[in-house]
C-alpha cells in the first residue's frame, strides 16, 4: 500500500469502486445510497474529486480507504468544513489507515476553516474513538439522522476547532 494522497480525476474508477463498496456494506453509515451513486457515470465521480479534497489510500490499482473534505460556498458558512465519506475496506482495517486519512483531511482543513465537523453512526464506537483521538469532540446526537428502509440510525455530531485562539 502506498501513502495517503489527494485523489485526482484519474482516480475516479478506483474511487467509485471503493465508494460503492462502502455504501453497499454499510448503508447506515452514509447519507448517500448505493442505488443513487451506482447510477452515476464515472465522470460524476471524477467531478467530485475535482471539486472536493478527497484523500485516498492506494493499493495497487485500487484504493483501500478514502475520506473527503467539503467546504461550503456560502460566505456565512466558509468558517467550517465537513469531513465526509470516510471508509476503509474491512481487509485493510487495523492498520492505521483511517487515522492517516483523518489526519490528511485535518491538514487540508487547517489553513482553510476554523472548525471541522463530522457525523458518525452512534453505534460505531471504533470510529468515534478514532475521531476523539484526533481531537474531535461530540456536541450532539441526531436520533433519526438516517433512515434505511424502515430502520432509523442515530448519529453523533462531532467538531474539531482548528482556530488556535478559539
Amino acid at each position: 500500500m502506498g501513502s495517503i494522497r489527494r485523489l485526482e480525476t484519474r482516480d475516479a474508477a478506483a474511487f467509485r469502486a471503493l465508494r460503492l463498496d462502502g455504501l453497499a456494506r454499510h448503508p447506515e453509515a452514509f447519507g448517500a445510497s448505493w442505488e443513487s451513486e451506482a447510477e452515476q457515470p464515472l465522470e460524476w465521480f471524477g467531478a467530485t474529486l475535482k471539486t472536493h479534497a478527497v484523500f485516498g489510500a492506494p493499493d495497487g490499482d485500487g484504493l483501500v480507504g478514502a475520506a473527503g473534505l467539503f467546504m461550503p460556498d456560502s460566505p456565512k458558512l466558509r468558517n467550517k468544513g465537513t469531513l465526509w465519506g470516510a471508509y476503509v475496506r474491512p481487509d485493510a482495517r487495523g492498520k492505521e489507515i483511517g487515522t492517516a486519512l483523518i489526519s490528511a483531511v485535518i491538514d487540508q482543513a487547517t489553513s482553510r476553516v476554523e472548525d471541522l465537523n463530522l457525523s458518525v453512526g452512534a453505534t460505531n464506537t471504533r470510529a468515534i474513538r478514532r475521531y476523539e483521538a484526533a481531537g474531535f469532540k461530540p456536541y450532539g446526537l441526531e436520533p433519526h439522522a438516517l433512515k434505511v428502509g424502515e430502520q432509523y440510525y442515530a448519529e453523533v455530531l462531532m467538531i474539531l476547532n482548528l482556530n488556535q485562539s478559539g
